[in-house]
């Protein structure tokens, strides 16, 4: 992967903020607008960097690595590794889980392990949601989206890794924002247990990663999801 150097970000900037630029080109842009756009990108890329090292310092944890080891590979101090990183991820366990959404992560555990990949990705957990049929597909398939459609796309996205197989595998951050963004949904619905839709609406509303990208492209959107969802439950009610 070529990252992308200055002059890239500033075409991408001025690609995002057209509005800049006046018509006929005889006067000075809007350099106020276009700094905006630039501080916008910048956020983008530095919350990126911040999720790639998150990443990295919860499989260092996961592996027994202490705070002052990760501090030194950082470059900084123990107690300034900590103060950023300190607070722990709550773990879901199965008993957190509805039947379903436990068979569903058996197939994301599969398809980790399949692929030599050393972190469970919202690609894995969108693909194990769609291997069997539960309240994830259904809720695709009354959206007018085919779950075995969302299940092969997102297939053809497994990238083959070189990783020994785990017993733990750590999630990465945006897949740890799908899950909880999932338990507070079941939460409201009054649930105590996280079903294979929540976490699918989770992975749409996360709104990065693969799983985002795979259901964007299929038509779906959160807002769309959730009132499929709200419909559904009105119709069961009456």
């Amino acid at each position: 992967m070529t990252l992308p150097d200055l002059d890239d970000l500033i075409a991408e900037v001025d690609r995002r903020c057209g509005t800049a630029h006046r018509a006929g080109g005889q006067e000075q842009p809007d350099w106020l607008a276009l700094l905006t756009v630039a501080a916008q990108l910048a956020g983008q890329l530095q919350a990126l960097a911040d999720d790639l090292v998150e990443d990295y310092v919860e499989h260092c944890r996961m592996h027994g690595n202490s705070w002052t080891d990760i501090g030194t590979a950082l470059g900084v101090t123990r107690q300034a590794v900590q103060q950023r990183f300190h607070a722990p991820h709550k773990r879901y366990s199965p008993e957190t889980m509805t039947g379903d959404l436990r068979q569903a992560m058996v197939h994301v555990k599969q398809a980790a392990v399949h692929h030599r990949n050393n972190y469970i990705g919202t690609e894995h957990l969108l693909w194990g949601l769609t291997a069997e049929d539960n309240s994830a597909t259904r809720l695709l398939q009354a959206a007018g989206v085919s779950p075995e459609a969302v299940h092969q796309s997102v297939g053809n996205r497994l990238s083959m890794g070189a990783s020994q197989a785990a017993e733990r595998i750590a999630w990465t951050p945006y897949s740890r924002k799908a899950i909880d963004i999932a338990e507070a949904r079941s939460e409201q619905h009054g649930s105590d247990r996280i079903d294979c839709e929540d976490l699918l609406i989770g992975l749409a509303r996360v709104g990065r990663g693969v799983a985002a990208d795979v259901l964007t492209e299929a038509g779906l959107d959160p807002a769309a999801l959730d009132a499929t969802t709200a419909d559904s439950h009105s119709s069961q009610h009456e």
